[in-house]
């Protein structure tokens, strides 16, 4: 029997292009968390401005949020632009940072910038499948079906929404619950986070296969909620 896994969610206060900044923010989070695996918002590094320079996983910024990953035994999910040029999720340990994932839906005004990514990624933590997902990826049926057919059995997401879309990331979550029966994880920006987002929705929040909430945050940058998956 695999042993049961503590997950955080987190919307830390994220400054345009401040890399070292919102990373320092990041390591903070996880330690306060006490989590296995914590999950930022999409371009959680850099806020959501599109036209921010890519990412590299070993730069130097980084070393904070690694870090607190090593001290902590923390495996850190956070939001980035990287070469490709792709909006990704970085898997942040204390062994370093890498590539886990490249957003396959994009929305707005990402097409002009970023190109897709072409395959669903789950990760192995402790015995339990992680799929990962990036915002519009949550909104599109076949990217939690493919997701769950690669094997996972929680789907991890980084979002954005404006505070007057704050009921889309439960309506996704329940959907996802609904069909696929697995946990859903949902890390929610709050703030103002650029991209012409001035009032990001919050609400971040962690969904048992059965489809209730069993964690959600308020709307406030800074806060985070835990649960345990079993």
């Amino acid at each position: 029997m695999r042993p049961s896994l503590r997950i955080a969610v987190a919307q830390p206060l994220t400054l345009a292009d401040d890399v070292a900044g919102n990373a320092a923010r990041h390591a903070a989070a996880v330690r306060a968390a006490g989590a296995r695996v914590v999950v930022f918002p999409e371009l959680s590094l850099t806020g959501y401005e599109l036209a921010a320079a890519t990412l590299d996983p070993a730069d130097d910024r980084l070393a904070p949020l690694r870090a607190a990953c090593a001290e902590t035994g923390t495996l850190a999910l956070a939001g980035a632009p990287v070469a490709g040029p792709h909006i990704a999720v970085l898997a942040v340990d204390g062994e370093g940072a890498r590539v886990a994932y490249r957003k396959m839906w994009l929305g707005g005004a990402e097409p002009q910038r970023f190109r897709p990514g072409r395959e669903p990624a789950v990760l192995t933590v402790d015995g339990w499948r992680l799929g990962l997902a990036v915002c519009k990826d949550t909104g599109v049926p076949a990217h939690a079906a493919a997701t769950v057919a690669a094997g996972a059995d929680a789907y991890l997401a980084g979002v954005l929404e404006s505070a007057d879309d704050a009921a889309v990331p439960d309506e996704r979550a329940r959907r996802v619950t609904a069909v696929h029966g697995v946990w859903v994880a949902t890390a929610s920006f709050a703030g103002s986070t650029g991209g012409g987002y001035a009032r990001a929705a919050g609400g971040s929040g962690v969904w048992s296969p059965a489809g209730v909430a069993v964690a959600r945050a308020g709307t406030a940058p800074g806060e985070l909620v835990t649960a345990t998956l079993h």
